[in-house]
């Protein structure tokens, strides 16, 4: 049985309510955020910067199937170049290459917009997303203990990053 294709292309406001969708089965799920307030489109429409590329995936029949996208580091001058990044895949597509597809098209994203490091935090026990990580080039920089508490819970957190070595010079 052979895969259906997949699509990356750059998100738009028009995608909101489908990365809202998405988000929220992860705010559900509790193994990919501290989040527990669902979001809205209007809230997703807020992350579009003009600045922090954001992509989405879609599958043959035009859904969109999962997203990534970045974030400002910092406000700090020195970390222009750094950006915090999020990966989600609905949850009827995972394990199904989303994640990879999203990831390769961010990253690609990122190194067009100037980027030079991407970098997030995943929880410890999310070894799917973990793994995906490391497939497109991410290491492991070390563990946050007790980065946050969810569902009054204190949680642990693997701090990934990845250098986009073409925006170094």
């Amino acid at each position: 049985m052979t895969a259906a294709p997949l699509t990356a292309r750059p998100a738009a406001v028009g995608d909101a309510t489908a990365m809202a969708e998405i988000y929220n089965e992860g705010i559900v799920d509790r193994v990919a955020t501290f989040e527990t307030t669902p979001r809205t489109p209007d809230d997703v429409t807020g992350w579009f910067d003009g600045k922090h590329p954001a992509v989405v995936v879609v599958d043959a029949a035009g859904q969109v199937v999962g997203y990534a996208v970045t974030f400002a580091y910092a406000d700090r001058c020195c970390y222009a170049g750094v950006a915090e990044f999020s990966v989600y895949v609905r949850r009827s597509h995972r394990g199904q290459g989303v994640g990879g597809v999203a990831m390769n098209a961010l990253i690609a994203a990122a190194e067009g917009a100037g980027f030079w490091k991407l970098l997030s935090r995943v929880f410890v026990e999310n070894q799917a997303s973990l793994a995906l990580l490391r497939s497109v080039g991410f290491r492991e920089v070390g563990v946050h203990e007790k980065h946050g508490k969810l569902d009054g819970v204190w949680r642990d957190v693997v701090a990934v990053e990845r250098i986009i070595a073409a925006n170094l010079a």
